[in-house]
């Protein structure tokens, strides 16, 4: 019967009785009256509502010593204790639990009732407290570890590829899950928790209760398909947009800032299709309806011609962001200082 069980048959016999453990913070491990409720004669007063029972997990492993070898002797020596030490915890585990759990006559040592009825719980919560240390320990060791990251959604991941390649190989037992969003959605998953970190850039100031650390910089171009006239020069200067039909990325992060950009320099742009999905964005542009404006490494159309955008040229810094002052995981600290330690300018283009 696992723990959870246990504490429901407490409740169902006494109620919502607390569970407390020892005033002095040693390890311990609740263990709730209800599980000897079914011994007739346990205890002379009986089991009080609202009672407590706190049993430390040495307790524990000294009783099933015993139950192994019924001999309190062999018992310690093979826990690596004293005998008297191993009897009084036995005897602290008894009166928690409200009456005897072994009967000693001469060379004869047997389990009682409440014993034998404890003997499969108490292993069980053995066994699951052991498993917990060891899945503790395999996380601590970056072992069977999953990491949430969040990534922008007009990322592109050609540039990405490689580093997240590299991580693999590094740290090949953490399992990535990358979920994507726009940079607004992405701070308040990671404020809510539900990301460990993220990856993501804004025209704007990065909210204050975030860490955010620069990765590289990214430059914006203007997309065009075969026969556009931008097609035949070698830069786009803002001013040159004037008129044109413009493919929109519903998605940009930056629409706003270059919207007002454009419109500083005298261009207003005439929007014939819009899409939250760059695929279609660059279909579109592709088959001639107009051009778009996109991050360089966010291209993923082949044929897809581009122009570097310039008076002005816009670009947007790539960070890797935390949530400021919240203790992390070693799995996140691992990705953090690696992503940080990769070589950007060398990444594949």
């Amino acid at each position: 019967m696992a723990l959870a069980e246990l504490k429901e048959r407490f409740r169902q016999a006494h109620g919502e009785a607390s569970v407390v453990g020892p005033a002095d913070g040693r390890k311990y491990l609740p263990v709730l009256g209800s599980i000897a409720a079914g011994y007739g004669g346990i205890g002379q007063n009986g089991w009080p509502s609202g009672g407590t029972i706190a049993v430390e997990m040495h307790q524990i492993r000294y009783f099933l010593a015993v139950c192994e070898t019924l001999n309190f002797t062999r018992a310690a020596e093979t826990c690596h204790v004293s005998q008297p030490s191993l009897t009084r915890a036995i005897k602290g585990l008894e009166d928690e639990l409200g009456g005897p759990l072994f009967r000693r006559e001469r060379n004869n040592t047997h389990l009682t009732g409440l014993g034998e009825m404890m003997r499969p719980h108490l292993s069980q919560v053995l066994i699951e407290t052991e498993a917990a240390k060891e899945r503790a320990k395999s996380f601590g060791r970056l072992e069977d570890v999953e990491l949430k990251l969040g990534m922008m959604c007009t990322i592109g991941p050609r540039r990405f590829v490689p580093f997240l390649q590299t991580f693999r190989d590094r740290h090949p037992k953490v399992r990535l899950v990358v979920q994507d969003g726009s940079n607004h959605q992405l701070q308040e998953r990671l404020a809510q928790g539900e990301l460990d970190v993220a990856i993501y850039g804004q025209p704007d100031e990065i909210d204050e209760r975030f860490h955010a650390r620069r990765l590289y910089d990214e430059r914006f171009v203007i997309g065009v398909g075969p026969g556009h006239p931008f097609d035949k020069q070698n830069v786009v200067c803002a001013k040159d947009l004037d008129g044109q039909n413009y493919v929109n990325r519903l998605q940009c992060e930056f629409f706003d800032h270059a919207r007002r950009l454009f419109r500083e320099n005298g261009a207003k742009t005439v929007i014939v299709f819009r899409s939250d999905r760059d695929d279609w964005v660059q279909s579109m542009v592709m088959a001639g309806l107009g051009f778009t404006f996109i991050p360089e490494y966010a291209v993923t159309m082949p044929g897809l011609s581009i122009r570097p955008l310039i008076e002005p040229e816009i670009t947007r810094s790539i960070q890797v962001v935390t949530v400021r002052g919240r203790p992390h995981v070693p799995a996140v600290g691992a990705f953090v200082h690696e992503v940080l330690a990769f070589p950007w300018m060398n990444a594949s283009t």
